[in-house]
C-alpha cells in the first residue's frame, strides 16, 4: 500500500466537524450501531478531533473511551465539549497513529474516521490498530470516496473503498465494505 506524506486537518475548521450537514450525513447514533458499542466497551476514537464521535461513544458506553489526537488543539476543544455534557469517561491521549500511545490489546471496539488518508504509512498504522485490539475486537474505517467533490481532501489524496478493503484484507483483518452515503464509505473489521 502506498505511504502518504500525510496533510493534517486545521483545527480553525474544526467548527465543520459539528455541522448539521455532517449529521445528516453521518449520524452518530447509526455509526454507534455499525460498531456495535456496548455498555461495558473501552472504545478508541483515533484521529478524535474535537469530539464528533467520542461524546456519543462516551454517553454509549460506562467504560472508557479513549480520544486519540495528533493535536491537542482538537483534544483542548473535546475536553470543553466533553465538561458541556458532563462525560467524565473520555480519557485523552495526544498521539499519531503510526504509534499509537495506547497498551497492546486495550480496547475491544476502534473507529478512525476520515483519518486514515491522512497518516503517513496505512499499513503501520492498521497494525497499530490490531495491537490496541483485543481478540475479537471491532474496528469501523471511514473515509471519503474516491469521487471528486467540494467537500473532503482533494481526490489525489483520497483511497478508493476497494483498495482500502484488499490493505485491510493484507493486514490479515476480516472485513466488509459498507456505503455510507454518497460521499463516504466504511470498512467494518474484526480482529481474529
Amino acid at each position: 500500500m502506498r505511504t502518504l506524506a500525510g496533510k493534517r486537518f486545521n483545527p480553525g475548521k474544526a467548527h465543520k466537524l459539528m455541522s448539521e450537514e455532517r449529521k445528516a450525513l453521518l449520524p452518530p447514533d447509526k455509526i454507534i450501531e455499525y460498531l456495535e458499542v456496548e455498555d461495558n466497551d473501552v472504545v478508541a476514537d483515533l484521529g478524535a478531533g474535537n469530539g464528533y464521535f467520542t461524546i456519543p461513544f462516551a454517553k454509549s458506553t460506562n467504560n472508557t473511551v479513549y480520544a486519540v489526537d495528533i493535536e491537542p488543539m482538537m483534544l483542548d476543544m473535546l475536553k470543553e465539549n466533553a465538561v458541556k455534557d458532563s462525560i467524565e469517561n473520555i480519557h485523552y491521549v495526544v498521539s499519531d497513529l503510526v504509534e499509537i500511545e495506547l497498551e497492546d490489546e486495550s480496547v475491544n471496539k476502534a473507529i478512525i474516521s476520515m483519518v486514515i488518508h491522512e497518516v503517513s504509512s496505512i499499513d503501520h498504522t492498521l497494525n497499530e490498530i490490531k495491537r490496541i485490539l483485543k481478540p475479537g475486537g471491532q474496528l469501523l474505517l471511514i473515509e471519503w470516496k474516491d469521487i471528486e467533490m467540494e467537500y473532503g481532501p482533494p481526490q489525489h489524496e483520497r483511497i478508493s473503498a476497494t483498495d482500502m478493503l484488499e490493505t485491510i484484507h493484507n493486514a490479515t483483518i476480516d472485513a466488509e465494505l459498507i456505503d455510507l452515503n454518497p460521499q463516504h464509505y466504511a470498512v467494518k473489521a474484526r480482529m481474529k
